[in-house]
């Protein structure tokens, strides 16, 4: 592997490593592949970057799964070969989708469901009135943002522009059936 595609390798694996989505061997296959002009063999990989058959296999099946890397068949071989994927857009929108927009929703979901906890049970005391005052406008701020990132999430997936103004303006439904804005 020449120097340049050296550095990318890397710089790969260390971006991936920081993701949360790959791993560290996984930005590095891809960045392996993405420099190529032709697709290469799993073996041809392997002796690449210095990994197990075994582990780079894995790796590279999580690459296909998240839609970075394509299994492809070259004419004449029996081995499967792979590429690297070059729509970007594309492959974001998988990752938001599948990744980020389900994160969000936990948090959403979380903030619904500690709402409803506590809104639950006998007549408050004062000081306690005031803490569920706290509390609630801390879960909606924290629920507003996660509708508005869910909603941009949502119209990066399918193409839309997506600014901070237009987020702002998401529509909140608090999970405890009052609509607020």
């Amino acid at each position: 592997m020449d120097r340049a595609t050296a550095i990318f390798v890397e710089g790969m694996g260390a971006a991936a490593a920081t993701s949360g989505v790959l791993t560290q061997l996984q930005g590095r296959i891809f960045g392996l592949l993405y420099l190529q002009r032709a697709s290469l063999s799993l073996d041809e990989i392997v002796s690449e970057l210095g990994q197990s058959k075994g582990n780079m296999s894995i790796n590279i099946r999580g690459l296909v799964d998240w839609h970075l890397v394509r299994r492809v068949s070259v004419p004449g071989s029996r081995k499967d070969h792979y590429e690297a994927a070059s729509d970007f857009w594309r492959v974001m929108q998988e990752i938001m989708e599948r990744r980020f927009r389900w994160n969000i929703r936990q948090v959403i979901a979380a903030c619904d469901e500690a709402a409803r906890a506590s809104s639950q049970g006998a007549r408050p005391s004062r000081a306690k009135a005031r803490e569920r005052v706290f509390l609630s406008d801390r879960l909606d701020a924290l629920r507003a943002f996660g509708v508005a990132v869910d909603a941009g999430i949502g119209a990066f997936s399918q193409g839309k522009p997506i600014t901070p103004e237009a987020l702002r303006r998401v529509p909140i439904r608090s999970g405890r059936g009052k609509g607020r804005s």
